[in-house]
């Protein structure tokens, strides 16, 4: 990472300075704990099942976003509330692309929010 640090040594000698908003926002991305594979495909099929319940049927628009309430570890393992919106048109769209790959329990899990191909 030498070169980075010689490219800002390089715009700080022109005048140009880090914007301490985005700076603040990568440091606050990078603090975040990333959620596990078993966390996201729980959190994709919760969002598929509260899409089916609201709508009737488990046709989503890839597009389509649902909000959807998690519990997230602090720093300090304090946890806490918070929504996030998951995409569970596209997350369907992947698991039926990976579907050889899973395992036969995730295939149940989505068998019984009446996915056909599972």
């Amino acid at each position: 990472m030498a070169w980075r640090a010689r490219q800002q040594d390089l715009l700080a000698a022109i005048g140009i300075e880090p914007d301490a908003e985005l700076v603040a926002a990568k440091h606050a991305a990078e603090a975040k704990p990333k959620a596990s594979r078993a966390d996201r495909f729980q959190h994709g099929l919760a969002s598929l099942a509260a899409f089916a319940e609201r709508e009737g049927h488990v046709r989503v628009p890839r597009p389509h976003k649902e909000p959807l309430e998690v519990a997230v570890a602090g720093p300090g393992r304090e946890e806490s509330v918070e929504t996030v919106h998951v995409g569970p048109g596209a997350w369907l769209n992947n698991q039926k692309a990976r579907r050889a790959k899973l395992t036969p329990g995730r295939l149940a899990q989505l068998a019984e929010h009446g996915i056909g191909w599972a």
